[in-house]
């Protein structure tokens, strides 16, 4: 599974989407904090990584389980993301506009303990999902972070 993000995460703690951070971190402070890069080729919140909301994940998911093994699907490991690598940016852009604000990206220093094993890019390789049959769209970042963020402020009002 790629960088999973949706409703119920919030027992991951620190390790919860940054979709679910940042929606706390704009609702609490109006901003987003994203780390900068210590690529010179690569901008502050360039970023990148496949993002692919939860319910996709779950569709691929169960297609795999109802789909009997053979030479189209055989059994294995298979990448389940949207085949689509989005920028950090993307997301927290994303984020603001769900919640109907002007982005506010703040850069912040990447811990030390986090710079010389960072990943730049990740971007699942999905031809043997979609060999295997799974022809469903994966929604854009824009449209899951949407319903996301739609699902957090309604479970915000239901707890107020």
């Amino acid at each position: 599974y790629f960088n999973v993000y949706g409703p119920n995460e919030f027992h991951k703690q620190r390790m919860a989407s940054m979709a679910y951070h940042w929606f706390n971190q704009i609702r609490t402070t109006g901003e987003a904090r994203l780390f900068e890069s210590y690529r010179p080729d690569i901008a502050h919140g360039d970023q990148q990584r496949d993002f692919i909301y939860v319910a996709d994940a779950v569709k691929a998911t169960l297609h795999l389980l109802a789909t009997p093994a053979s030479v189209a699907a055989p059994n294995g490991l298979y990448n389940v993301g949207t085949g689509t690598a989005r920028t950090f940016a993307d997301l927290a852009r994303a984020v603001f506009a769900a919640l109907e604000l002007e982005p506010r990206l703040i850069f912040i220093p990447m811990p030390e303990d986090l710079r010389d094993q960072y990943q730049y890019f990740t971007q699942a390789q999905v031809a043997k999902l979609r060999t295997a049959g799974f022809a469903d769209p994966f929604k854009s970042i824009e449209q899951g972070v949407e319903q996301y963020v739609r699902t957090l402020l309604a479970q915000e009002r239901q707890s107020a």
